[in-house]
C-alpha cells in the first residue's frame, strides 16, 4: 500500500485489496446535493444525485439490489444459452469467412451490444445507438484526475439520451409489458414505489457499460492473451473444455477492469497502517491479481492454472451482479473461436483504448490461416 497524496492511498497486494472490496469498513461516500435543476444527473425529490446500486452503501444498496436480483435472475442468464451461443456462432462465422478483419469490431464490441440489447427488450433498429452511449459513458469511469478534456461533457450527453430513449421504452413496458428484463425491473419498479423512475434509470445505464464494456474487454483481452501464447491457443483448439478455465486466467491476467474505489467509512487499519475516515482507496486489481504471494508465477498465462482468487468481479456485497453472463459469452467466444479458427493469427498490432479503469482494446486485427 501506498499513500499518494493527503488522503489518498493507492492498494496493490492482494490481501489488502480483498479486504478493501469486502470490508463493512470501506464504502462509496454519500450521494453529493446538487440540487434539483441538475440537467445531467438524475436527482431526488431532496437534490441528492440518484446512483446505481453499486456505488450505494447499505442499505440503500441492499434494497435495490436485491430489486434488481430479482429480475436478473440465474434463470434468467440460463436461459440465454441458446441464444448466446447462436450469436457467437453468427458473429464466429463472419470472422471465418471473412478471413481476417478487426475482432474488436466483428465479435468483441457487436456481440455483447446484442446481447444486453435482447436481454433488456430493445428494438433491433435501435441497437446501433448503444455502442456508442456505452462506449462514451465508459471512457469517463475514470477518477477525475484521470479525465481527458471533453470526456465528462460527451458522456454526460449520452447519458442524457440513453435516459431518454428508455424513459419512453420503459413507459411502452408498463402500458404492455414483454419477455423481458425492462419489463421485469418494470415491473419491480411498480410494485410499492420500491424502485423509482430515476432508480431504474441509472440501474440501467450501469447494466449498458458494465454488461457491455467489461464483457467486450473481456473477449478482447482473452482473444490477444492466447495469440501471444499460441500453445495455450492451441491446447484450447484441441480441448473444448479448457474455455471455462481460460476465461478465469484472462480475468486474473488481463482483468477487464483495472481500478476500483473506495472511501473509508469509519476509522480502520490496513496492511498496519492508520486508515482515517473519509480516506479514498484506489485498488489496483490488476496489480492485485498479480500478487506473486497468491498466484505461482503471475505474469505466466496459463489457463490450465487451477482456479484462483482472483478480485476481477469483485467481492463481497459488490460482487459483480452480471458475472454469470460476462463468463457465459466469454467462454462461448473462445471455444467456439478455437474450434472454428484454430490457426487464427495476430494480422498486425493492436490499438488498446485510452483508458484506465477498463482495460481494453480498440483495435485487434487478425487473420484466419
Amino acid at each position: 500500500m501506498v499513500r499518494v497524496g493527503d488522503g489518498v492511498v493507492v492498494v496493490l497486494g492482494f490481501g489488502e485489496a480483498e479486504r478493501v472490496v469486502k470490508g463493512a469498513e470501506f464504502g462509496h461516500p454519500e450521494p453529493e446535493v446538487v440540487g434539483g435543476g441538475h440537467a445531467d444527473l438524475p436527482v431526488d425529490g431532496d437534490g441528492r444525485v440518484v446512483r446505481a446500486f453499486a456505488f450505494l452503501n447499505p442499505p440503500d444498496h441492499t434494497r435495490l439490489r436485491g430489486l434488481v436480483g430479482k429480475a436478473f435472475t440465474a434463470r434468467t442468464v440460463e436461459a440465454l444459452v441458446p441464444r448466446v451461443e447462436e450469436l457467437v456462432g453468427e458473429f464466429v462465422g463472419r470472422v471465418v469467412a471473412a478471413g481476417e478483419g478487426d475482432l474488436m469490431a466483428e465479435l468483441a464490441v457487436p456481440l455483447p451490444v446484442t446481447v444486453i440489447a435482447e436481454l433488456l427488450g430493445v428494438p433491433v433498429g435501435d441497437r446501433e445507438r448503444f455502442g456508442a452511449w456505452s462506449g462514451a459513458m465508459a471512457r469517463a469511469a475514470e477518477p477525475g484526475f484521470l479525465l481527458a478534456p471533453g470526456v465528462a461533457e460527451a458522456a454526460a450527453g449520452a447519458r442524457r439520451e440513453f435516459v431518454g430513449y428508455f424513459r419512453e421504452l420503459a413507459a411502452e413496458r408498463r402500458r404492455a409489458p414483454g419477455d423481458d428484463l425492462l419489463s421485469a425491473l418494470v415491473a419491480v419498479a411498480d410494485e410499492g414505489e420500491r424502485l423509482s423512475e430515476r432508480e431504474l434509470l441509472v440501474t440501467l445505464t450501469l447494466l449498458l457499460v458494465a454488461g457491455h464494456e467489461t464483457t467486450t474487454n473481456l473477449i478482447g483481452n482473452g482473444v490477444l492473451a492466447l495469440l501471444r501464447n499460441p500453445e495455450q491457443y492451441r491446447a484450447l483448439a484441441r480441448d473444448a473444455a479448457l474455455a471455462e478455465g481460460a476465461v478465469e486466467e484472462v480475468l486474473r491476467y488481463d482483468s477487464p477492469i483495472q481500478l476500483t474505489t473506495r472511501t473509508v467509512l469509519t476509522d480502520t487499519t490496513l496492511g498496519g497502517v492508520e486508515l482515517a475516515a473519509g480516506t479514498t482507496v484506489l485498488v489496483l486489481v490488476g496489480a492485485a491479481n498479480r500478487d506473486p504471494r497468491v498466484f505461482d508465477e503471475p505474469d505466466r498465462f496459463d489457463i490450465t492454472r487451477a482456479p484462483g482468487r482472483h478480485l476481477a468481479f469483485g467481492r463481497g456485497i459488490h460482487f459483480c451482479l452480471g458475472a454469470p453472463l460476462a463468463r457465459l459469452q466469454g467462454r462461448t467466444v473462445l471455444r467456439e473461436l478455437a474450434r472454428r479458427a484454430p490457426g487464427l493469427r495476430p494480422a498486425g498490432e493492436p490499438e488498446w483504448a485510452e483508458t484506465v479503469t477498463l482495460r481494453g482494446l480498440r483495435t485487434l486485427p487478425v487473420a484466419v490461416r
